[in-house]
């Protein structure tokens, strides 16, 4: 399901996975289906990790990522979770072919 919540979002970020939602800054994004495909990845590592121990695996990276890098965005786009998600995104198969777990070999790329 996705919804749109255009006050809910920080600076540049313009989607969010939440399961089982998807949410987003505006109405058109809706269209964007690489940001769609995105956030379904994120769904679908969510569900596998039983949701909660996704986020809190995903707020534990994205601390001691921010420790090492001295930089919350740069921690951010480290996280296994995020890396997985950015480097598939394009393709539109992906959560069809992804096997479970795939996050785990991007925690140390």
């Amino acid at each position: 399901m996705i919804l749109v919540f255009r006050h809910f979002f920080y600076k540049n970020y313009v989607g969010l996975s939440l399961w089982p939602f998807i949410i987003l800054k505006h109405d058109e994004l809706k269209e964007d289906i690489v940001l769609i495909n995105h956030e379904k990845i994120h769904l679908k590592q969510q569900q596998e990790l039983l949701i909660v121990f996704f986020y809190f695996l995903y707020i534990s990276e994205w601390l001691i990522r921010t420790a090492i890098y001295f930089d919350s965005y740069k921690a951010y786009q480290n996280i296994s979770f995020e890396r997985e998600a950015y480097s598939n995104e394009k393709n539109l198969n992906y959560t069809n072919e992804r096997k479970a777990f795939s996050f785990i070999k991007y925690l140390t790329k």
